[in-house]
């Protein structure tokens, strides 16, 4: 299995500074990335309900440019897109070249809700393991990085989170009653996560520490910074048949 699993000793002002000093970066990075126009970006977060899957990418992306940012939340399938092979609403919300797309939830919750509550045959199931590496195997070849992460909530912090949203007027709109027939079966969604991870590793998976949200997006932002600094991004030359860059 291939995991990058993140065990730090952090000292909090610190890291949030230092988190604060690459969250502005990834903003010139990722304007430098749509200028290019060459390559593109899709930051893929699983993780239970109450793992901070929204406030991360609120955080992440506070220092971007709307322009080449794209955010979709999948939920639960429509009886249209049920009516389709499972990656047809994935497909059009890939990032073209130059944005950055996050998916909040992803294409392996068709994976991961079918096999806890037993939608489909064990055989139909485990045709989607070598679709969805062969579906990300086609986006890299096609010039999209893709980064996985797994926001890993403990038992006990997610039940203050959704017990929070019963007690925070706030936080009302968060809740879902189903969230709590979700953590019901909070070792069985593990599980199935578990074969996920060792599947699906073609493209590794990034394993996040969620209890703690400045922990949290340290982590992730520091993953983020580096690929994009990776990807060497360059602004592009000037295309004119009338004028020549000025020395």
């Amino acid at each position: 299995m291939r995991y990058k699993t993140f065990i730090e000793d952090l000292d909090k002002e610190k890291t949030k500074e230092e988190t604060k000093k690459m969250l502005k970066e990834i903003g010139e990075l990722q304007y430098l990335m749509y200028a290019e126009g060459k390559r593109s970006l899709l930051i893929v977060l699983q993780g239970l309900d109450a793992s901070g899957k929204d406030g991360l990418t609120r955080g992440l992306l506070g220092y971007c440019n709307p322009v080449g940012l794209a955010v979709h939340s999948f939920k639960k399938p429509t009886p249209l897109e049920s009516s389709h092979d499972f990656l047809w609403r994935v497909h059009p919300h890939v990032p073209p070249r130059g944005v950055i797309q996050m998916f909040i939830r992803s294409h392996y919750e068709d994976i991961l809700v079918p096999t806890v509550e037993n939608l489909f045959p064990p055989e139909k199931i485990e045709e989607r393991f070598q679709i969805i590496n062969g579906f990300e195997k086609l986006l890299e070849q096609n010039g999209t990085r893709v980064l996985k992460f797994f926001l890993n909530v403990s038992k006990e912090v997610q039940l203050e989170r959704l017990n929070e949203r019963l007690e925070n007027p706030e936080k009302y709109w968060k809740h879902n009653d189903g969230d709590w027939d979700t953590r019901a079966k909070y070792d069985e969604y593990q599980k199935v996560y578990d074969t996920i991870f060792e599947r699906c590793s073609q493209i590794p998976w990034h394993f996040i520490p969620a209890d703690t949200n400045w922990q949290k997006l340290y982590f992730v932002a520091k993953v983020v910074h580096k690929t994009l600094k990776d990807m060497n991004c360059q602004w592009p030359p000037l295309k004119s048949e009338r004028f020549e860059p000025k020395n």
